[in-house]
């Protein structure tokens, strides 16, 4: 039985499938299977997968039903006690399953951990994850201190440079399948995970994010996504102050999306259930813009990233 089993949902990623794939087959660690979920596909995706002869890798086709269940049926038909996630269009450095490896055998217990990663705004644009674990000695490997105090500008975990025991990720249900268009179905994991056990990671980058790639989910219209339930974790919230604001500046994210999407009503439904002084001075005065302002900051936001540049609402 393979240590690892990775999962990897495809849906219309014909154009990244490829270099996803040769990252994974190019790994030090070898002891793993992968298992490509097609989501319904309409390119040739599913097509570039069976010209790869590597007898550890497996094609499940489904009709599409978003990046979650992919995800869950992936884990399903997984035979390995860890499964590693990778999304069809990111990629990993050759390290990467040989780092979740160590974390694994240097700390038995732990049920989900992660690599440091880096995330690729533009070609020219390539940024570390933005977390305190940063600040800790490269290769630092241990128990993340307070997930959701680490967590308030990037997130620790990633799902592409996550790992789960399979039990752990079954026992938590999964991927929420209610979540659609990549609407938080993530967060609300690891929020989960995060109540339940801790998590550990090494400050090592082996993966990385590209946020320029085509078909991206998180480019669906907001006003046709399910967004993640904040407010079924107030209850933890209300002695657990990190997990508070966690939970407000993903209310203030959600918000700003429907104001600049034009629906108000939703943007202050998500406003006026936040603390206010979750959020820093900036992230006080943008919730109080029109949307068509944001629209534009936005539209600033992206041409800078095409110069190297990167601006935040998010820094604290």
């Amino acid at each position: 039985m393979a240590q690892f089993t990775v999962v990897i949902p495809l849906y219309n990623k014909a154009a990244e499938i490829r270099a996803t794939l040769n990252s994974v087959f190019a790994q030090t660690f070898s002891d793993f299977k992968v298992i490509v979920i097609d989501d319904g596909s309409t390119d040739h995706g599913a097509q570039i997968v069976k010209e790869f002869t590597d007898t550890r890798l497996r094609l499940i086709g489904q009709k599409n039903q978003g990046v979650g269940p992919a995800r869950n049926t992936g884990v399903k038909e997984a035979k390995s006690p860890f499964i590693a996630f990778l999304d069809a269009d990111d990629y990993w450095y050759p390290e990467h399953l040989e780092n979740l490896n160590a974390l694994i055998h240097r700390f038995p217990q732990a049920q989900w951990m992660a690599t440091a990663y880096e995330k690729a705004f533009t070609p020219n644009l390539i940024k570390p994850v933005d977390t305190p674990l940063r600040s800790f000695p490269q290769g630092w490997q241990g128990a993340v201190p307070d997930y959701f105090a680490m967590a308030k500008k990037d997130a620790p975990a990633w799902t592409s440079a996550l790992c789960f025991s399979k039990d752990f990720f079954q026992n938590l249900g999964g991927f929420d399948p209610a979540i659609t268009m990549g609407a938080g179905e993530d967060t609300d994991l690891w929020i989960r995970a995060a109540l339940t056990q801790p998590m550990y990671w090494i400050n090592s980058i082996s993966a990385r994010h590209l946020q320029f790639s085509s078909n991206r989910v998180s480019h669906a219209p907001t006003l046709k996504r399910h967004f993640i339930d904040l407010d079924q974790y107030e209850n933890r919230a209300q002695d657990h102050k990190s997990l508070k604001i966690y939970l407000d500046l993903n209310r203030y994210s959600i918000g700003l999306k429907y104001q600049m999407a034009g629906d108000q009503r939703r943007a202050e439904s998500y406003f006026n259930t936040l603390d206010r002084s979750s959020l820093n001075a900036l992230q006080r005065i943008l919730i109080g813009l029109p949307g068509g302002v944001l629209r534009f900051g936005l539209s600033a936001q992206r041409l800078l990233a095409g110069f190297g540049l990167r601006l935040s609402a998010f820094g604290r």
